[in-house]
């Protein structure tokens, strides 16, 4: 686990000084980042934990905050703040909790800090987050008469000014123990986990770009701990609150263990139906397919390997037998950040975890209609930022239609509009008009040779082979862009598709590709499409350049997509309430109708019920249905020599697998804590920083209730993401020794692995590795 540099101190120090300086930075490196609106993806919130079991971290978690990390499980007594000891002895029924107060507070403040540029004031960063919130909260009227206290000012007065100060002042004045400090650290953190977590956002990013962090985390930390030691009474004697706080902190240790007590039988049954899960998927890798593709098919159309691909790829494949279907990931292995026309900043379209290589622009072809393009997108840019400058004014929701007239009543009821305020600034969703530019000479061949590899795509290619990125249309969602893509900087795959498409289709990279062993046919033509996972509708790209001699091809591939597209929605039609008798043009446009209704809060269901990815050829698991919860992606180990690429997906898009499956376990398990509450209650803070459950407090870090649950029940099922691979033993087991993070995922709990074998027997890999494997026999008469 990486931590901060410790400043050095501006005088001798006691054991215990040094302990609560240790424990500011071992707290703030746990605490895992979240991404803005507009870039929203999905996180394991515990990710900085994976060095602990998981039951550890439960248990953890619990007793130091109150968050529920494991479904069902019965409750234990939480150690609590000073400010919880404080107002457990104070009259609430004629005055506001402290916590509260506090916790409204921060959010105000944090919300000004963190802006980026939607405020029309923000506080200043001059002087860093703690020096900047002392001289705010001493400023503050209002804090005195919440908070009953008349001397709230010189408190904040009296304050140290700076980190070493503070840390100093602590440890004299709470008297904690010296093994107390970081989890009573991490305690104040997971109190404001959303804003800590934007802190943690900030300092990923500026590691990525190889920079220092700015210390926001610390300093949030330093703020919480403020409040404690601004809100103590002084009180000492035997039956004071610190007296009992301090009791309760003293014995951390049993209040973990008893929490960890109180979790066991809720981990067992967690367990037992994993294991139920399990053998269905198990089971469906025991059957031979229902139809294996041609030697050499007439069409090859690579999905993205996000779950709502599977019904769409089971579908196309039962309705056109010709057409082989691949997994891969969705930014098809491009490290690419994207320009749009008219814009200045670059948008990174790769998963979270790793940062851009290249960055490509994109343009039309011409440079005067690149000009006229990028006047109108800068047009419509500003149109929406008055817009939404606009709906956020005081009173706006009376305001907006005053300003525009009861005539503009009908068109607000009506909207049609694609996406909510946070997405602008990037472009429109499938503009024909313009693609982003490919790069030239020896990079290209590189990528075009990776993407391949990846996907263990280098050879058998056919006649026409389309890559199909992914989106989504939904409108007055906040969450929207996590609705796109739950990896891959909340962007659609639209660009990385049609830049893969175009160098696949360059003379001189396939020259490259075929001094590398990659020999492409010279009648293979590359396509790019986009799967709208909403509608359940595949756009594809720049058709007029496929030659004529495959139109008989292309013409027969779009009427597949169509009733393949029929197939899906009938298919997901009762889970979105919708009938799946009607006909297919009648369903189409009630998703249709569904999808651009600003009142709708369920658009579509994203990855619920996400829970196994499999790395393996499609003929393991082709024929059968897996109801849209596995992750999909192609991989032949006989192809892989020297095992790079199983090394590669280890450490990448099972990682982005893991990372979705827990952010959507951790958004179940505790709505409240690592969900975002509910969306008819959201906020919209700082434009893109996240939501608000309400008008303020914490930043809310997961997903809405909206996208979990039905109003009936839950829609998704909170499982541990099971992990499928086919190849050796040694193979599989050599990555997890040699690659830390997959080994802490694997030996502490936090995804079960399994490999796949030639006759499609199923074995547990664990760490350390069992002396001997248990093989599982054949359940092929198991379902999902």
């Amino acid at each position: 686990m990486n931590t901060a540099p410790l400043a050095p101190a501006s005088a001798p120090t006691n054991p215990t000084e040094d302990a609560v300086r240790a424990a500011f930075a071992q707290a703030a490196a746990r605490i895992a980042p979240v991404w803005p609106l507009d870039r929203f993806i999905a996180v394991n919130p515990a990710w900085e934990y994976r060095d602990l079991p998981v039951e550890t971290v439960a248990a953890r978690w619990w007793a130091l905050a109150g968050i529920r990390l494991v479904p069902g499980a019965a409750a234990s007594p939480v150690l609590p703040t000073l400010i919880d000891a404080l107002d457990a002895r104070r009259d609430l029924r004629h005055a506001p909790p402290w916590r509260e107060v506090m916790t409204q507070s921060l959010g105000q403040f944090f919300a000004a800090w963190f802006d980026e540029g939607f405020a029309l004031w923000r506080v200043g960063h001059a002087e860093g987050l703690y020096a900047a919130w002392r001289k705010e909260a001493q400023a503050d009227r209002g804090l005195p008469v919440l908070l009953g206290r008349r001397d709230w000012a010189a408190r904040m007065a009296g304050l140290p000014t700076d980190l070493d100060g503070l840390q100093r002042r602590a440890a004299e004045q709470l008297g904690l123990p010296a093994s107390a400090w970081e989890p009573y650290a991490e305690a104040l953190l997971l109190g404001t986990l959303g804003w800590a977590s934007r802190a943690a956002y900030l300092r990923w990013q500026a590691r990525l770009a190889g920079r220092e962090d700015d210390g926001a985390l610390q300093g949030l930390l330093a703020v919480r701990l403020a409040w404690e030691l601004a809100l103590d009474d002084g009180a000492r004697d035997a039956a004071s609150a610190h007296a009992a706080w301090l009791a309760a902190w003293r014995e951390w240790p049993r209040a973990i263990e008893a929490a960890r007590r109180a979790q066991a039988e809720a981990w067992a049954s967690l367990a037992a139906r994993e294991a139920a899960f399990r053998a269905g998927v198990f089971g469906a890798l025991g059957r031979t397919p229902a139809s294996a593709a041609p030697e050499r098919p007439s069409v090859q159309a690579v999905f993205c390997i996000d779950v709502r691909s599977e019904p769409f790829r089971r579908a196309l494949e039962a309705t056109a037998p010709e057409v082989q279907t691949l997994g891969f990931a969705g930014f098809f292995g491009l490290p690419i950040a994207l320009r749009p026309l008219g814009t200045a900043a670059a948008v990174a379209q790769l998963p979270g975890l790793l940062a851009p290589a290249l960055t490509v622009t994109e343009t039309s072809g011409e440079a005067a209609r690149d000009l006229d393009l990028a006047r109108a997108r800068q047009r419509q840019a500003l149109a929406r930022r008055q817009q939404a400058a606009l709906a956020t004014t005081p009173s706006s929701m009376f305001g907006l239609v005053e300003t525009l007239g009861v005539f503009k009543l009908p068109a607000l009821l009506g909207s049609r509009a694609p996406r909510p305020a946070v997405r602008e600034g990037l472009p429109p969703a499938c503009d024909a008009r313009i693609a982003p530019q490919p790069p030239t000479g020896a990079d290209a061949v590189a990528l075009a040779a990776k993407a391949l590899r990846a996907m263990s795509l280098t050879r058998g290619f056919a006649r026409l082979l389309v890559l199909v990125g992914h989106g989504s249309t939904s409108t007055n969602t906040p969450h929207a862009a996590g609705l796109d893509c739950g990896a891959c900087g909340g962007q659609t795959g639209e660009a990385n598709a049609r830049l893969l498409a175009a160098l696949l289709n360059q003379a001189e990279v396939r020259a490259g590709l075929a001094r590398e062993g990659i020999v492409l046919p010279a009648d293979t033509v590359a396509l790019a499409g986009l799967h709208d996972t909403t509608l359940d509708e595949v756009r594809l790209f720049d058709t007029d350049a496929v030659p004529p001699s495959h139109a008989a091809e292309l013409a027969a591939f779009e009427a597949a997509l169509a009733r393949a597209g029929a197939r899906t929605r009938a298919e997901r039609a009762p889970a979105l309430g919708l009938p799946a008798q009607a006909d297919a043009a009648q369903l189409l446009r009630a998703v249709r109708q569904r999808a651009n209704d600003w009142s709708q809060t369920r658009p579509e269901w994203g990855l619920a019920g996400n829970a196994a990815i499999i790395f393996a050829p499609r003929a393991r698991t082709r024929g059968a249905n897996l109801q849209g919860r596995c992750f999909l992606h192609d991989y032949r180990w006989q192809d892989d020599a020297d095992a790079s690429v199983l090394e590669l997906l280890m450490t990448a898009p099972m990682v982005v697998a893991q990372w979705i499956n827990f952010q959507y376990y951790a958004s179940t398990v505790d709505n409240e804590r690592l969900g975002s509450g509910n969306k008819l209650l959201h906020n919209v803070v700082g434009g893109n920083l996240g939501v608000f459950e309400g008008n303020g407090g914490d930043l809310r870090i997961g997903l809405p209730l909206q996208s979990l649950h039905d109003g009936q029940r839950w829609v998704h099922e909170p499982l541990r993401l099971c992990v499928l691979i086919e190849a050796p033993r040694e193979r599989i087991l050599s990555i997890v020794r040699a690659q830390p993070v997959v080994q802490h995922l694997v030996a502490h709990g936090w995804l079960q692995l399994w490999r796949i074998g030639e006759a499609g027997e199923v074995e547990p890999i664990t760490w350390p590795p069992t002396a001997q494997a248990q093989t599982l026999p054949d359940l092929a008469n198991h379902q999902i």
